[in-house]
């Protein structure tokens, strides 16, 4: 692949993502110059997280049984590499920036939590395509299980020098309460106990609810990234989005390679991993009173410069990734 080749299949893996980032332009404009209070936003997130989203995971997974297997090495390729990139991350946080325990929890979950819902399926289903969405949908379930336990240990370690059963458990019960895991799971069951497609009165509603989903939910994620500001914590965002956009889903690939994941799986598990920082870590930066600067300036930066690493890989992977037997 020559230069000019490389440079024009970039500008049109760009051309493709830019509707996306408009939208969230849209949503950012809204929210920062138009004057829409605050509680819109709120409505709106509520809505996409627990009725537009849930909806259109659940209609994907209503139609698994169509689906070829999964191969679950995607989620050893995806989650082994986060474990890896946290620890590498807490190293970074102890020795680099001097910061405690707790931080650099936070830290380290910067460098490994995607916004894979608002920011990752729509990205997914533009450059990936729909077929991509069931292994999306894997790596959610799994998603806010092993990363929040993961943290949740590391704090209360961190806090009492050990950890408790009751605070996984409650780790659990947030996860399985979830609307977006509760529609994946019951889209999965319709799929397993009846291997037949939804009924019209049923699908008609939900698939409409379903295409409201991509493009509302990058609307409110720009609404909800205008309530952040750059003011602080330049070095520590920096570092996180090293992590996070660079050495994650460039740790993810090697994984996946070493495991001979197929090609499809492997880009979804790349894509996945090169998202922006999810907002959960500037929640869990607020429940913690740490590097909340830190943290919101890592989800701007992130998600503006996400807009080329995300296309990058995706073309790197479709040239130098072999097409396994």
């Amino acid at each position: 692949m020559d230069t000019a080749e490389f440079f024009g299949q970039l500008a049109q893996q760009l051309l493709l993502s830019a509707p996306l980032f408009l939208l969230i332009a849209l949503g950012y404009g809204l929210g920062r110059f138009a004057g829409w209070p605050e509680s819109v936003n709120e409505g709106l997130n509520r809505f996409c997280f627990n009725v537009a989203i849930p909806c259109m995971l659940f209609k994907v997974m209503s139609k698994f049984y169509q689906s070829p297997p999964v191969d679950m090495r995607l989620l050893i390729a995806y989650f082994g590499s986060c474990l890896v990139i946290y620890v590498i991350g807490r190293v970074v946080a102890k020795n680099l920036f001097h910061l405690d325990a707790i931080s650099g929890s936070v830290f380290g979950l910067g460098g490994i939590f995607s916004n894979n819902v608002m920011l990752g399926i729509p990205v997914a289903i533009i450059l990936l395509g729909q077929a991509s969405l069931a292994s999306v949908a894997l790596v959610l379930v799994f998603n806010s299980l092993i990363l929040w336990t993961l943290v949740t240990v590391s704090v209360e370690w961190a806090q009492n020098g050990s950890f408790s059963a009751r605070g996984i458990g409650k780790t659990l019960v947030s996860v399985l309460r979830n609307p977006i895991i509760i529609g994946i799971f019951t889209g999965f069951f319709w799929s397993f106990a009846l291997h037949r497609p939804l009924p019209q009165f049923l699908d008609r509603p939900v698939s409409m609810v379903a295409q409201v989903a991509a493009p509302l939910t990058l609307i409110t994620l720009g609404m909800s990234l205008s309530r952040y500001q750059i003011r602080k914590g330049l070095r520590e965002s920096s570092a996180i989005c090293l992590l996070k956009l660079l050495l994650m889903p460039g740790l993810i690939w090697a994984a996946a390679y070493l495991l001979h994941l197929p090609r499809a799986e492997s880009q979804v598990v790349v894509l996945l991993g090169s998202m922006a920082v999810g907002v959960n870590v500037y929640l869990m930066a607020q429940k913690f009173q740490v590097l909340q600067g830190a943290t919101a300036t890592s989800m701007l930066l992130s998600t503006l410069l996400s807009t080329v690493t995300t296309p990058l890989f995706m073309i790197l992977m479709g040239h130098f990734y072999p097409d396994w037997p």
